[in-house]
């Protein structure tokens, strides 16, 4: 039997947290969120991201966390104990990304549900 999309993501929400845009504002106001990721693709980011997140698109991110990669990005690779939230533009990507980035030996990863558009909506800051 072949898998659809939302079979993976229904598999995802069984080990990955999700967190609203607001819930996630709160955390990040908190200082309970050491890290937003940004999985979205690079013409996406330049119509507005989130202020501090770290960009590193769906199909890049598992590389950009691994250490011994050449090319990998320092911060979200020294993430791994951290508080790291993954947002997209509407959850399902951050979702399988998250998974991933448990996969990888990250122990505190959420998604953002709703993700880039439902921050956006809410009214919350974009830079």
């Amino acid at each position: 039997m072949r898998e659809k999309p939302a079979d993976l993501l229904a598999e995802a929400r069984q080990t990955v947290p999700e967190l609203s845009a607001e819930e996630t504002k709160a955390k990040l106001d908190l200082g309970e969120v050491d890290l937003i990721v940004d999985v979205r693709e690079p013409a996406e980011w330049e119509t507005g991201h989130i202020p501090g997140a770290l960009h590193a698109p769906r199909g890049m991110i598992e590389w950009l966390a691994d250490p011994d990669y050449a090319n990998h990005n320092s911060t979200l690779a020294a993430a791994r104990g951290k508080n790291v939230v993954i947002h997209c533009a509407a959850g399902g990507r951050s979702l399988l990304a998250a998974q991933s980035l448990q996969r990888l030996g990250f122990e505190h990863v959420s998604s953002m549900s709703g993700g880039f558009n439902d921050w956006k909506s809410k009214g919350l800051p974009v830079e």
